[in-house]
């Protein structure tokens, strides 16, 4: 009995060591292919670092103003007997555009003119008279100052019923109609909004700092969110001679000709003064670089060199970097990259020094010095 219960304690021992050995080996298996593995590369994008010349810029923000622009109210108050304009119209300088009512003053001119014509006739027969010595002197002055009175306030009859009568101070585009027909207008009642958009200005403020760099006559592009599109060309024409106290900033003013109308007073834009000096650069698009609290930084693509009867692979090597301005998609680089190193533009926040990665730049978006968001 007790070389049986030997027999199977050696014949359970034999198998528990059996069992041991194979996960032995098969650990010492999967550490041996731990110690080969090469995890799989990361698919990225990538852009070679190139040189380019910038044109230096001065950048801010402008509001679009008139060159001429009022509220056309009436200097005297009336009843409006005509509405001469239609909203939104084109007029010319001198255009009729309200019309108030001014019948007791023409009726007044008319006696005026009646009495101005007889004390016409009376002085021409005093001057008769007072040639043939029938008349005194006195009574030809009298009959020369009753002529010049009775002018007088004819002319003054005239100078209201022109107050009256209101027109375009200058050419330019109408707003919205504020009155009606029939309507009583106070003095400085608001009539319609009189705008003249071309040209138009747009002023600006910049730091003093930058005052030995302005000059008129200075080219100006103007952006705005109304016409993504486009840029609007002007010039730099004047600058107050004071700054302001509480910014130190300096106010400046651009004129752009606006042909079309298309820029509108009140209009917010983005300003930049071309300056004359251009300065090289090295450029990288703004998606490679990768910030964090310890400095910028990039990730440079390097060929790793081949084994034996294996092909080269692409690695990288994570670069610290000192970014300077920016333009648009583009960023550049003041130091840690040269021209021509192959860098990656997305795909890097997968990546880590010395991984293994692929190019794939096929469905990369292309970067842009002034890109124009559709949905900007």
């Amino acid at each position: 009995m007790k070389r049986y219960i030997a027999l199977a304690l050696l014949i359970v021992a034999m198998a528990i060591g059996g069992l041991a050995g194979v996960k032995a080996l098969q650990i010492q298996k999967l550490m041996a292919m731990g110690k080969t593995f090469a995890p799989p590369p990361e698919t990225v994008a990538t852009v070679v670092t190139r040189e380019d010349k910038w044109q230096d810029l001065l950048s801010a923000i402008g509001t679009v103003t008139a060159v001429q622009g009022v509220m056309v109210t009436p200097d005297m108050p009336g009843t409006v007997r005509a509405i001469a304009f239609e909203s939104g119209a084109v007029v010319a300088k001198g255009d009729l555009l309200v019309k108030l009512d001014t019948s007791s003053e023409e009726a007044q001119l008319a006696a005026l003119q009646a009495q101005a014509e007889l004390a016409r006739l009376n002085l021409g027969r005093s001057r008769k008279l007072r040639a043939e010595n029938a008349v005194s002197q006195s009574e030809l002055d009298t009959a020369e100052a009753g002529l010049k009175q009775t002018d007088s306030n004819a002319d003054v009859v005239r100078a209201t019923i022109q107050k009256k009568t209101i027109r375009a101070p200058f050419a330019g585009r109408l707003g919205l109609r504020q009155v009606n027909l029939g309507q009583y207008l106070d003095a400085g009642k608001p009539i319609v909004s009189l705008q003249s958009l071309a040209p138009v200005y747009v002023i600006f403020s910049l730091p003093q700092q930058n005052l030995s760099r302005l000059k008129t006559g200075l080219p100006v592009r103007l952006f705005t969110d109304a016409y993504p599109d486009r840029t609007f060309e002007g010039t730099l024409t004047a600058s107050d001679p004071d700054l302001d106290q509480a910014t130190r900033t300096v106010s400046l003013q651009a004129t752009v000709a606006n042909a079309d109308q298309a820029l509108r007073p009140g209009m917010f834009a983005r300003v930049e003064v071309v300056l004359p000096e251009a300065h090289p650069v090295l450029l990288i698009p703004a998606t490679a670089v990768l910030s964090a609290p310890s400095g910028d930084s990039v990730y440079v693509v390097e060929s790793k060199p081949a084994g034996e009867g294996g092909a080269a692979a692409l690695t990288v090597r994570q670069q610290i970097i000192r970014i300077g301005g920016g333009r648009g998609d583009f960023r550049s680089v003041v130091s840690g990259l040269k021209p021509g190193e192959r860098i990656v533009s997305t795909g890097l926040f997968k990546l880590r020094p010395g991984m293994p990665v692929v190019e794939n730049n096929t469905l990369t978006p292309k970067s842009e010095s002034a890109p124009t968001p559709a949905d900007s």
